[in-house]
Formats: structure tokens, sequence, C-alpha cells
């Protein structure tokens, strides 16, 4: 059986092969589409009739016809319009515009000022097929601007791309599949792999549940992991978040420890502890919260059998490398109302 199973990986390397093909031809049909839109567009903006009442009532034209499609809002049009004009009449960047995800042309017609700029960008970002987050980190960085001076060529940033190509959210949505990438399901996706990892860790980590619900003033408040931790004989809240570090997480943390002591603590045990992971694409902070009622022998019982911190951080960011980039693909999204 295990000589059989050695020939296996070859059969899923023509099934991500053909995945990603299918992905790119549809990534062409959406790019050459919002570029006849565009070009409608901008034909019809030279007649009276046209302006944003004109652009409002094709928005609710196409939302009606097409029920749940996204992108076509009235900024969505116009960008559709913005991606004809700079485009047109270039045949050489013509022959290039379906090879790139719409969601990097956004970057690259909203922060590029020239047309060399632009093809610049194009290029470069099909050579070395980056995801969105990428492309607008060396923009960021002004590596066009540093190449154009530099006597040298420079070699761009070395990034691993561990996504399958094309896999954009308009691809996603214009194929009307299911939305996979939503910033919560992303969040339960890194609570996922955070509750695997706390487990291996040993056997002191008992799981009690996902999204616990404790019950304060009737109102209903969820946990994003609970555990019991044998040896601290404690219960263990867990709490996730995608972005910053905001104070104001500790004393929500507080405040789901003292429900925790109330409702679900029994009498021989030690008081709640809880955990805060915050990723954010620049860092990763792990938090302790800890009931100021504690001794100062029971907080260092708890801080030498808890998972260190430094580890923490490093799994995290290990398991949120690909989430914060389709999390910054989504958030891109949202900020354009597309």
């Amino acid at each position: 059986m295990d000589e059989i199973r050695r020939e296996f990986p070859e059969i899923a390397q023509i099934i991500n092969k053909a995945r990603g093909d299918a992905f790119q031809r549809v990534n062409e049909v959406l790019i050459l589409m919002y570029n006849e839109i565009g070009k409608y567009l901008s034909e019809q903006s030279k007649t009276a009739i046209y302006g944003d009442a004109y652009v409002d009532s094709l928005s609710e034209y196409i939302q009606h016809e097409f029920p749940g499609i996204k992108g076509f809002t009235r900024r969505g049009l116009y960008r559709m319009k913005q991606f004809y004009e700079a485009y047109e009449g270039n045949e050489i960047v013509s022959t290039l515009l379906t090879q790139l995800s719409w969601s990097n042309h956004l970057t690259i017609l909203s922060s590029c000022k020239s047309e060399e700029e632009r093809e610049f960008y194009i290029r470069l970002s099909i050579r070395e097929r980056y995801t969105n987050r990428q492309l607008k980190r060396q923009i960021e960085s002004g590596y066009y601007e540093r190449y154009m001076l530099s006597k040298d060529i420079l070699a761009p940033e070395p990034v691993t791309d561990t996504r399958r190509p094309f896999m954009d959210n308009y691809v996603m949505e214009f194929l009307s599949l299911p939305d996979k990438f939503h910033e919560n399901d992303l969040r339960k996706a890194l609570v996922k792999e955070m509750k695997r990892f706390i487990l291996e860790l040993g056997q002191d980590f008992t799981f009690i549940d996902e999204e616990y619900t404790i019950i304060v003033g009737g109102e209903d408040y969820h946990i994003d992991l609970l555990f019991y931790h044998r040896a601290l004989r404690c219960l263990v809240a867990i709490e996730l978040k995608t972005g910053k570090f905001k104070p104001e997480y500790v004393s929500k943390m507080d405040f789901y420890l003292e429900g925790l002591d109330r409702q679900v603590r029994k009498d021989d045990e030690n008081p709640s502890v809880g955990l805060i992971l915050c990723s954010d694409k620049n860092e990763e902070v792990v938090e302790y919260a800890m009931s100021r009622t504690m001794s100062p022998m029971l907080v260092s019982q708890y801080q030498l059998k808890l998972p260190d911190k430094a580890l923490l951080q490093k799994k995290l960011q290990e398991i949120s490398i690909i989430t914060a980039e389709l999390m910054e693909d989504e958030q891109y999204m949202e900020e354009d109302h597309i």
C-alpha cells in the first residue's frame, strides 16, 4: 500500500495545476468584463445623460438583474471606467492585463502616478506572482523610485506565495462560490489552529468548548476558546483578535473571567486566567489577564506553568501568515465598497 501511495503526489500536482488554470481563466474573463464595462461607461460619459444619476441607475439595474453580485456599486463602476481609460490604446500593456488579479489592478491604479510606474508594477507583479498584500508592500517601500535611481539592478523583496494563483475575492464572487474569506471565517480558522496547538502543548490542557457562552445581566457573551488546566486547576479563557492590540481587550477579558469565576468555577478551583492573542500584519501580541486578588505566589505558579509568551507569539505568527494576506485583500475590498 505504501508503495502505491508514493505515486499519489503526482495526482495532487495534476489537480493543483488544473485548479490554478481554472482560476486563471476565470480571472481573464473577469478582467475583460470589467474592461468592457469600463469602455461602455467611458463612451457614455461623452453624452449629455451621463452623470452620477446615470451610474447609480446602472448600479441598481445590475444588482436587480443579478441579485447578490458584488463589485457594481457606483464606486466600483467608476473604477472600471478608470481602468479602461488608464490603458486605452496601450497595446503592450493590454496584453498583460488579464495576467493580474483585479485587487492588484486596483492597488496599482490608486497608488501609481504615471503610465510608466503602472506598467512597471504590472510586469513586476506578474513575474513575482505577488498577492495584493505583497504588491502594496513593494509600492509603499518606493521600490519603483529606488529602481529608477539605482545604477545597479535592484532585486525585489523576496516573498513566498502560499496561495493558489488568482485566489482573489473578485474571482470567488464572480463564480458565486461560498465566500470563505470573510474576516469572521478567517478568525475562526485562526481559533481552530490555535486550539490544536494548545492541545499539542501537553496533557495539562483539557479542551472545554469553542465560543463558550456566559450570561451576564441577561446578555450572552462568547469566549473564543475555553480550556481547563489540570496542574493549575483553573479555567483558561482565550480570545483571538485579528488586528492591533487594544487596552480595552484586557478589560473585556477581565469581564469574562469575572463571569467564569462566578458561574463556572468550582469552590476548590483556582481563579480563571485569560489569554489574549492579537495578530496584526506587523506584529503578534500575547497578553495574560489575571485576577488582581491573586497572591504573588499563585501568580508565580501561573507564570511558570502557562505557555511562554514568546512561544505563543511565534506560533501565532506561523498560523496567521496566510489568513493575514487574505484578510488584507478582504479589507481592501471593504474600504473601496466593491
